[in-house]
């Protein structure tokens, strides 16, 4: 879930040579136009590619793989998660690291999602996001529904968008049956911490290391 590439290049910017993958053609022909304004050294070490995460092979081996902005949280199913991690695992020689963040399931539960609005706005746009949610707790999965309000100031337009994300929440154990027996060390981590997730986090970050 690269994206538009910031976070890649960030990391290039560190010295790290990064390959970024989106499902999203949109996204990806944006970040091969931010690579296109860079230097010719921090071009050479950015690529992108359009795929999907339960199937894209790049055909190169990584020392790490990463997957943020609770990317494995969209793989609603067992097969779909499954997938998920056999595309990590074979982009990694041994020892290399797969660290994603998710929906931590105890805080989900504890807080349960509630309806959030956001408001922002500068000289040019002013955007309104409602965030609806719908639990299935047989399903671990939370449908967020987005409505998107967007003033355009200087011709006094509105657009409105709406989008509908199926979340879900994920739990230690059942990511242990997941991930099966191509991992060791597993460890997760509240989301900018080196300590366990509570039933306070609801962002937690997993890591593994490759067999």
């Amino acid at each position: 879930g690269c994206g538009t590439g910031g976070h890649a290049l960030a990391l290039a910017r560190l010295g790290l040579s990064m390959h970024g993958v989106d499902l999203s053609p949109e996204m990806v022909a944006r970040a091969q136009s931010r690579r296109a304004g860079l230097t010719p050294e921090l071009q050479a070490q950015l690529s992108f590619s359009q795929g999907d995460l339960r199937t894209h092979r790049v055909g190169h081996e990584f020392d790490a793989v990463l997957s943020l902005f609770h990317v494995m949280s969209y793989q609603t199913g067992n097969e779909d998660l499954r997938a998920a991690y056999a595309t990590a695992a074979a982009h990694l020689a041994p020892g290399g690291v797969f660290a994603h963040d998710h929906w931590h399931g105890p805080a989900v539960l504890a807080e349960q999602p509630a309806v959030r609005v956001k408001r922002l706005e500068d000289a040019h746009v002013r955007v309104l996001r409602i965030a609806e949610p719908e639990m299935h707790a047989r399903r671990s999965v939370c449908d967020v529904r987005y409505t998107l309000i967007v003033d355009d100031i200087a011709s006094g337009t509105t657009h409105r968008y709406e989008e509908l994300h199926p979340m879900r929440y994920l739990f230690e154990p059942e990511l242990a049956l997941i991930e099966g027996a191509d991992w060791r060390d597993a460890q997760s981590l509240a989301w900018m911490t080196r300590r366990e997730p509570t039933t306070s986090d609801w962002a937690a970050v997993r890591v593994l290391t490759r067999v």
